[in-house]
């Protein structure tokens, strides 16, 4: 008897664990499939992101990558949909089905390879430190025993965490919600400088007009690229494909010159 129930069990966890990966491979290659039958394209994203994904005047959710994902969706034939999630809890939300992508400024690093499907970067950027004009800061070195701010979950962290002399050097790190709610903590005199994002600091420098400055000492250097699950190379394959299209026929171009008055685009 216990030789028939062991032997049941040993069948039905076989056939649990087949059926699973046969359920992973089906979801998997049915990813563009069920995005066209959906008919709607969603990209999850934190919506004070200048000027990659934000909000206007007009409470309007625009920026660079808006407009890529949005000539993406319509390349295949779907309609698009901006999402905003809590960047903190970004990869859960792509996870359980909430968004079909993470696109807005989002790194690409080891440890979010592992666990994510990844596009090749689309843009490149530096971690750098923006402080006040008038801080007297004009060096990594000069930020020593001051407060400093960073958004929560970012690659921020990560660039300080790296970079050892700069991070038992400083008094204090901060979390942000988001680089504006930080950058205007940091016009107020609650932080003494904000690491940040290069292409998201010098683009709200110019729009603001805050008396802020970047030092030009960069923490890291890094490449934004397209998160999908893990088990949906296909859509990122198929969404990869058609940037590459855009890149080529100069749409990406376009909007690059747009929102930075020049071609930044890493797609080829």
């Amino acid at each position: 008897m216990k030789k028939l129930i062991l032997a049941t069990i040993m069948v039905a966890a076989l056939f649990a664990v087949t059926g699973c990966k046969k359920s992973d491979k089906k979801n998997g290659s049915d990813a563009v499939s069920a995005i066209k039958a959906r008919g709607v394209f969603v990209l999850g994203l934190d919506d004070s992101f200048p000027p990659l994904g934000f909000r206007s005047d007009d409470n309007e959710i625009v920026g660079y990558d808006i407009d890529l994902a949005k000539e993406v969706a319509k390349r295949m034939g779907v309609d698009f949909r901006a999402q905003p999630i809590d960047w903190d809890a970004k990869e859960m939300e792509l996870e359980t089905g909430k968004i079909d992508c993470i696109w807005n400024g989002f790194t690409i690093t080891e440890d979010r390879k592992n666990a994510l499907s990844f596009t090749e970067a689309y843009l490149n950027n530096d971690q750098v430190l923006v402080v006040r004009a008038d801080s007297g800061i004009n060096s990594l070195a000069d930020a020593k025993n001051k407060i400093i701010g960073i958004q929560s979950g970012s690659s921020a962290q990560e660039a300080v965490d790296d970079n050892a002399s700069f991070a038992s050097s400083i008094s204090k790190l901060i979390m942000f919600k988001d680089n504006i709610t930080a950058l205007n903590d940091l016009d107020i005199g609650g932080v003494d400088g904000v690491v940040m994002d290069s292409v998201v600091a010098n683009y709200s420098i110019v729009q603001t007009k805050k008396p802020f400055k970047v030092i030009d000492e960069s923490l890291a250097n890094e490449g934004y690229g397209i998160g999908f699950r893990k088990n949906e190379p296909e859509l990122r394959d198929a969404v990869w494909a058609i940037l590459k299209e855009m890149q080529k026929d100069g749409t990406v171009t376009a909007i690059s010159q747009k929102w930075f008055g020049r071609d930044i685009s890493t797609i080829k």
